[in-house]
């Protein structure tokens, strides 16, 4: 059962009621004659050859309110580019596929480097950050993403996502999803027992800043799904490391006013891939993500002005590891009294890791508190290689062809 409790500094719209889904569609088709909206798709080719990606294929062949869909095709060879375009098909005229290994693109990737705007190495953030170029040298007024591995997706996902910035009226400039994460245990445990614990560490050392207000007003802050419009998309910094959600929050955060940023309730429950924990290997798993996002959360709360005194380090660590312990409590206490399996060990066995990755991430942040993974926004792109948008958006039409 939903509520319609509104907290924290942001606007949370909630899933109430029995809402016709194709309604909402007609009401987003309306809407479109005037806002175009664009969805991009961060896709690696195995994901393609996994359990989810053909269900969101058939989900959005009935979409008709999005002027792009725009496939950001990582780890891909010819062959694999060649049957990815075939896969896709069945989503029109409308889809482009934007192969990041391929030569046209890379010829561009390497035409950045040549202006001093490189933009890391692969992943996530790179092919979002590419995806953000290819629509803004379109018309499109609004961008929407999803991730590509969501067993349980639905199209009404991605229209409740969408809806609160294709309506102008609403006023927002960026939408965050949330959901549960919920199978026969509790999931999302980076949230429950790392970030959660960690900013109300933070808020318990420091104060509660305005940023880490923020940041807790967010039900699912690592939720992969957003919506933002393409004045915001040209301003951002795109996170290039495993920090890329919070990352996003915090650019956000610093580019635009917390009354034009909302969450919505997206979905009755989503299920995915899940990372593994990989407590032996700090460059892999959930043990690099997390180090990341505390990294991101240190460089945001000193970016405010907030002085770090000496000590500040093993108190955060300590008082961190209480926090969490209390959190795997009380999640005890929660899957218990709604019949859901609980490993007690296997929480507290992350508790540790995280911990661990806490230690590491202060000691990186300490020795170089400048270190930062952001890619090179749009603005200053359009600087430095005025014609560069239109001519990216031509080699991804040609490569489409």
């Amino acid at each position: 059962m939903s509520d319609f409790y509104q907290n924290g500094v942001i606007a949370t719209l909630h899933k109430l009621g029995r809402q016709d889904p194709e309604a909402l569609e007609r009401r987003l088709t309306l809407h479109a004659q005037s806002v175009a909206g664009a969805l991009v798709l961060p896709c690696l080719y195995s994901e393609i050859e996994g359990p989810a990606m053909g269900n969101i294929v058939e989900q959005l062949s009935h979409v008709r309110y999005l002027e792009e869909i725009v496939v950001a095709l990582g780890t891909a060879d010819r062959r694999q580019f060649e049957n990815a375009r075939r896969f896709f098909a069945p989503l029109g005229e409308r889809c482009r596929i934007l192969w990041i290994e391929g030569p046209r693109v890379m010829e561009f990737i390497r035409l950045l480097g040549e202006n001093d705007l490189a933009i890391g190495p692969p992943g996530k953030g790179r092919a979002t950050w590419l995806s953000l170029g290819y629509v803004l040298g379109g018309q499109c007024r609004v961008i929407a993403l999803h991730d590509c591995d969501i067993v349980t997706y639905d199209r009404s996902l991605l229209a409740r996502l969408i809806y609160p910035l294709m309506d102008e009226a609403l006023g927002y400039e960026y939408g965050k999803g949330y959901y549960s994460r919920v199978s026969d245990r509790l999931n999302g445990r980076v949230t429950r027992l790392f970030l959660t614990p960690l900013v109300h560490t933070l808020t318990q050392l420091v104060g509660p800043t305005p940023f880490l207000r923020y940041i807790d007003s967010f039900r699912y802050p690592l939720a992969g799904e957003f919506a933002m419009t393409v004045d915001l998309a040209r301003s951002v910094h795109i996170p290039g490391d495993w920090g890329l959600e919070v990352g996003m929050l915090a650019e956000v955060y610093r580019n635009t006013s917390t009354r034009r940023v909302c969450q919505v309730d997206i979905a009755e429950n989503y299920d995915h891939k899940h990372q593994p924990l990989s407590g032996e290997d700090a460059s892999a798993g959930l043990h690099r993500m997390t180090r990341d996002i505390a990294k991101t959360l240190l460089r945001t709360i000193a970016g405010e002005g907030v002085l770090l005194p000496a000590g500040f380090y093993p108190s955060l660590k300590v008082a961190y590891l209480r926090q969490a312990q209390d959190a795997v409590r009380v999640y005890h206490d929660d899957a218990v009294l709604n019949g859901l399996l609980f490993d007690r060990h296997a929480e507290s066995s992350a508790v540790e890791v995280f911990t661990r990755a806490l230690s590491r991430a202060c000691e990186e942040f300490e020795a170089d508190p400048m270190a930062y993974t952001g890619l090179p926004n749009w603005n200053r792109v359009d600087s430095a290689i005025p014609d560069f948008l239109e001519r990216f958006r031509d080699a991804v039409d040609a490569d489409s062809r």
